[in-house]
């Protein structure tokens, strides 16, 4: 039960999601008692689970007084990584399973927890390794917890047992298929992306009552209609050819080793694709930004630019007709938001593979491993630039560019519910037959 100093629900029925009432005695606020706050939770394991964190942040901002927030809501964003009783770099860790490690992680992601013997929850990783998240959470006492990653979830989980609070605790997976490692029993909600990843968690036991498709969250700006004329001329580039985007940077180059290598590959043949500019985003790698202007420069290239870090990713995404990129879960979703069509690079593992196969069975994207099926491609689509209609009209049944707001309406809507509710050290049940073949 909450204690007098903290912010409980009124006995006002559960707002509907898509409902627009004002926040007015959704919440009774006692005297004296600190401001009301909700947690998202993400790890640093890579950009995604940063991304859709602090979309979802965004989010619960700009609907203050509605939807049942609060207007005094405070939003903390929160790297579960920080709390860790051992700290190490969850970049550099993500990184380590990109050379020749991939098989060994592409098994671990697909099948270990994945088939039928799942993880139910628990509170063995908060007391082992969390201590600190669980003393936070004591002291914050939120109104719901919102987890991105698995380990923010798992440990969000375990300390509403330690400290016998009771908060909803919703689930964000950021790619198009969902692991074994979520606390499926104990999640008040999965916020899923596609009715495929909702089946997935039917067969691992998870009720409908619990699970709500609302797409993957990405930051503002991707809902606004296209103006490519516009958006263009913000980053200088040409109005009368088709704009491709080479994504080919990030936080870490690792990962992009592979893809860096095909694409260099390609670049001798893009000087006959005359209707196409190419826009290389070596992203915070200033190195390889120097090599690539210092290579086109040498070359003579006049169809491509190299953009550094760019700030308003939506705009480019807008002004651009295709994108060249690996298959990380927040970059696809990007590029669907904003109707760009994708070309996925390379061999795809774990959650990206699983990203890969959602992609190319819908007709969203194409997929080419070797930089010889790339440059196939890119004549394709030079020469038939229709092509690139169809791509837009097969991903419209993935599109959800208000998914952030999605995600937190249902979440309030679950603020305040009481629910029976085990607890568990440690956890695991069998599952149901998958539903997918994996």
């Amino acid at each position: 039960m909450p204690s007098d100093d903290t912010v409980v629900p009124s006995p006002a029925h559960r707002t509907a999601l898509g409902s627009d009432d004002i926040c007015t005695g959704s919440f009774e606020i006692r005297p004296g008692s600190p401001r009301p706050v909700v947690i998202v939770i993400h790890a640093s394991v890579g950009s995604g689970h940063r991304a859709a964190a602090r979309a979802i942040a965004q989010s619960i901002d700009d609907l203050r007084g509605r939807y049942r927030i609060p207007e005094n809501i405070e939003i903390e964003v929160v790297d579960v990584l920080d709390f860790g009783r051992i700290k190490f770099d969850g970049n550099k860790t993500a990184a380590s399973f990109t050379g020749a490690t991939r098989p060994i992680y592409d098994i671990t992601w697909r099948y270990s927890l994945t088939g039928r013997l799942l993880w139910g929850g628990g509170t063995a990783w908060s007391h082992i390794m969390f201590p600190k998240f669980t003393e936070h959470v004591r002291q914050r006492r939120p109104l719901a917890i919102i987890a991105t990653h698995i380990v923010g979830a798992n440990v969000a989980v375990g300390a509403r047992s330690i400290t016998g609070m009771d908060y909803p605790v919703v689930c964000v997976p950021t790619d198009y298929e969902i692991e074994g490692w979520w606390p499926h029993r104990q999640t008040d909600l999965f916020c899923v992306a596609t009715e495929y990843m909702a089946e997935t968690l039917r067969a691992r036991g998870v009720i409908d009552e619990r699970i709500t498709i609302t797409g993957i969250p990405v930051r503002n700006g991707f809902e606004r209609p296209a103006d490519p004329v516009a958006d263009r001329a913000l980053f200088g580039l040409p109005q009368d050819k088709l704009i491709v985007l080479i994504m080919a940077g990030a936080t870490l180059p690792q990962p992009y080793v592979r893809f860096r290598c095909a694409i260099e590959q390609t670049v001798p043949y893009l000087r006959a694709l005359e209707g196409m500019h190419f826009v290389f985003l070596p992203g915070r790698d200033q190195e390889y930004s120097g090599k690539l202007s210092a290579l086109f420069a040498g070359m003579g290239l006049g169809n491509v630019s190299v953009l550094p870090f760019v700030d308003d990713m939506a705009a480019l995404m807008h002004g651009s007709d295709l994108a060249i990129m690996k298959s990380g879960g927040l970059t696809v979703t990007e590029c669907l938001c904003a109707q760009l069509p994708m070309v996925l690079l390379g061999k795809s593992y774990g959650q990206e593979k699983a990203n890969t196969t959602m992609l190319t069975s819908m007709g969203a994207g194409m997929h080419v491993t070797t930089a010889r099926e790339l440059v196939l491609t890119l004549k394709h689509l030079h020469d038939n630039p229709a092509a690139l209609k169809a791509l837009i009209i097969n991903a419209g049944a993935l599109r959800r560019p208000h998914a952030a707001s999605d995600i937190v309406k249902a979440t309030m809507s679950h603020v305040g519910v009481p629910i029976d509710r085990e607890r568990h050290f440690i956890s695991f049940y069998w599952g149901a037959k998958p539903a997918h073949t994996r």
